[in-house]
């Protein structure tokens, strides 16, 4: 159940790094409030996950799962560039996170 609830927490992750984009420096108060109730959120999902899995594995994943949720959706919504290269290292960061995963000891 903590991989489940670390992977909500990582989603969480990425709506709130898409989410500051649409603040625009927290000027506007509705995304403003979403994107301030998304990171609480993400940061107690971890928090919950992190009683029974390493810190250092739960961190590693919830940032990567947000930094590459973030990426990719920066390429769809925001016509960010996606180079090979780019996507490379992208895919590198899902297999990070899936080998991590699998050589994780709890849970």
């Amino acid at each position: 159940m903590a991989w489940v609830i670390l992977f909500a927490a990582g989603l969480l992750e990425t709506a709130w790094a898409i989410g500051l984009k649409y603040t625009e420096g927290f000027t506007r108060p509705v995304p403003s409030i979403f994107t301030g109730a998304a990171i609480v959120l993400s940061m107690v999902l971890l928090s919950v996950a992190a009683k029974s899995l390493p810190i250092g594995t739960a961190y590693a994943v919830w940032v990567g799962i947000g930094a590459t949720g973030a990426a990719l959706l920066g390429i769809v919504l925001f016509d960010e560039p996606a180079t090979t290269p780019r996507l490379f290292f992208l895919a590198l960061l899902g297999v990070a996170i899936v080998g991590l995963r699998l050589t994780s000891s709890a849970e």
